[in-house]
């Protein structure tokens, strides 16, 4: 897949890239039934109360009812098409069952219209096919994983995400996941093979504020720049540098401050921490 440079017509045109689509999907119109209308709440809850800060407006989008699940064994699916979704930024792919019931799932990188697809636990290990943890052979590439059996995929579910099938033990499966956590499985717990589509995604540029509008995005005001009553960061005489460490208004540590929920359950499945950032280079 292309990355797509214009003409510098315009400072946002000069600093601007978009993937070429015309290259990738093949069709550019929905499935009807696999539609519905979602309504934008502008990042507030149902008291009016602002829990996700800048958001609002944006295009409105029609939301794609995604088969995260794959829980349709045994009955074999052809690819119909490879579309967008403005919904997430990988592709999503319409699957055609032999039955007669259609299906969207999330794309994978490398298969095309016409290509058979099928979910199992006895299925062949082929990019697109859906099976358990325990079926799949240990080094394989996957992504869409559950967390738990029968929920859905959770994990690895963006654009250009591979996580691996390291080992087996029991009845528990260790997998590697992009951040860099390895962390264990159910082996029950399904997966989809390969990785997912639009991989290029992640070398886009925005180029204008213009673009971060029309995806919902509002500015984004420092907390330095606000008065004190507004945020812990705020206030102080001249241009302040905060006088703390970065957080939110409600004081919670930004920019690498750990707010992992210590008491989560799902903590003790993590074998190794993820990756950070330290200096440009990825520290365990």
């Amino acid at each position: 897949m292309a990355i797509r440079l214009y003409k510098p017509t315009s400072p946002g045109r000069r600093g601007g890239s978009v993937i070429d689509y015309k290259a990738a999907l093949t069709t550019s119109t929905p499935e009807k039934t696999l539609c519905k209308r979602i309504k934008k709440h502008g990042g507030r809850n149902h008291h009016g109360k602002t829990t996700t800060r800048f958001r609002g407006g944006g295009a409105r989008r029609i939301y794609r009812i995604i088969d995260f699940k794959r829980n349709k064994d045994g009955v074999q699916a052809k690819v119909a098409s490879i579309e967008y979704d403005p919904n997430r930024n990988c592709f999503i792919s319409l699957l055609h069952y032999v039955d007669g019931e259609k299906r969207y799932i999330l794309s994978p990188a490398g298969i095309k219209v016409g290509d058979m697809l099928e979910s199992g636990e006895s299925v062949e290990p082929r990019i697109g096919n859906a099976m358990p943890l325990g079926s799949i052979p240990v080094g394989v590439e996957v992504h869409n994983i559950e967390m738990t059996a029968g929920q859905g995929g959770k994990l690895v579910r963006s654009a250009g995400g591979v996580a691996r099938l390291m080992a087996r033990e029991g009845n528990w499966a260790t997998i590697i996941l992009p951040s860099g956590e390895m962390r264990m499985v159910r082996r029950e717990c399904r997966a989809t093979i390969g990785q997912l589509s639009n991989s290029d995604y992640q070398n886009v540029k925005i180029g204008k504020a213009g673009r971060k509008r029309h995806m919902g995005r509002r500015p984004h005001t420092r907390g330095k720049a606000m008065n004190p009553v507004a945020h812990p960061m705020g206030g102080g005489e001249g241009r302040s540098n905060g006088g703390r460490h970065p957080c939110s208004p409600t004081g919670v540590p930004a920019k690498g401050g750990k707010t992992r929920n210590p008491r989560n359950p799902n903590n003790k499945r993590i074998i190794r921490r993820r990756k950070n950032k330290r200096n440009g280079q990825l520290v365990l």
